[in-house]
């Protein structure tokens, strides 16, 4: 018993920061599941919420489709720009993340085995 104390007081330092580690990992995912049902939701709050999914895929795949070959590109060259315009268009109509997903790996693709970039 006596070496687990001396123990736990050579190492407070470090389980506080595991345990502040911990906390701050956690609490972000369960506080909003625990008091943002949807259903107690106002409804104005209800519908801005919807956007955070898009406003989150916007986020992880504009670096991708606006940077390419290490630099900011708009031109005809940047592969994953003109894949994104018929994938935008996917989007669009079929509102399914995973049709837009496997529309724009296979135009990446279909335009690599036909030599673009």
């Amino acid at each position: 018993m006596n070496d687990w104390l001396a123990w736990l007081g050579a190492h407070e330092t470090l389980l506080l920061c595991v345990g502040a580690a911990t906390i701050v990992t956690v609490l972000p995912k369960v506080l909003p599941v625990t008091f943002l049902r949807g259903d107690c939701l106002p409804p104005l709050l209800r519908r801005w919420l919807d956007f955070v999914p898009v406003a989150v895929m916007a986020a992880l795949v504009g670096p991708d489709v606006f940077i390419y070959n290490g630099r900011f590109d708009l031109s005809t060259d940047n592969l994953f720009l003109m894949v994104s315009i018929p994938t935008f268009l996917v989007a669009w109509k079929t509102k399914n993340y995973f049709v837009t997903i496997a529309a724009g790996i296979g135009l990446v693709i279909l335009a690599r085995w036909a030599g673009f970039a």
